[in-house]
């Protein structure tokens, strides 16, 4: 079982129960297909809804989907997560940094955030060139940015310290 919140903040639960997702208890009776491109479309009584995953972070089990023109928040909570959250030890999962190491010798094309920001896991960070191919830094962590120790520009080596927290 899975808990989330409806769009006007009511807690809501999510359980699949003998091949039916039910929604608060309740059966949800429609047909799901999947288009080539990742697209979903959802039919119940001759209505059919369109939708898109736009983000997904499995490790925090949130997504970002759009169903028409609106784009939707989702987060879930298994029952460690709620467990977690009622021991008041939910922060525990959440990946604490002391710095970024350049993962691959590499030229640095852009920097995406300053000292005293701060991040969350999976926050773009930095631009590396390497191999002639552009590299998209990402945090593996949250915190805040105590120093940046590369310039734009500059040529790292592989495992050099690009920034600290």
């Amino acid at each position: 079982m899975y808990t989330s919140k409806t769009k006007d903040g009511k807690e809501a639960t999510l359980e699949f129960s003998n091949n039916q997702l039910l929604f608060n208890g309740q059966s949800l009776d429609f047909q799901i297909s999947k288009n080539q491109y990742g697209h979903y479309q959802f039919t119940k009584d001759g209505t059919t809804v369109k939708a898109e995953i736009l983000e997904v972070d499995e490790a925090k089990k949130k997504f970002i989907i759009q169903v028409g023109r609106g784009r939707y928040p989702i987060s879930l909570k298994d029952d460690t997560d709620l467990l977690l959250e009622k021991l008041g030890m939910s922060h525990l999962q959440e990946q604490t940094l002391k710095d970024i190491k350049a993962p691959m010798p590499g030229l640095i094309l852009d920097i995406l955030v300053e000292p005293g920001q701060e991040i969350n896991k999976g926050d773009q960070v930095m631009i590396l060139e390497a191999m002639k191919m552009e590299n998209v830094l990402k945090s593996p962590g949250s915190g805040t940015i105590s120093s940046i120790e590369v310039e734009k520009g500059q040529s790292v080596e592989k495992n050099s310290i690009l920034i600290k927290f």
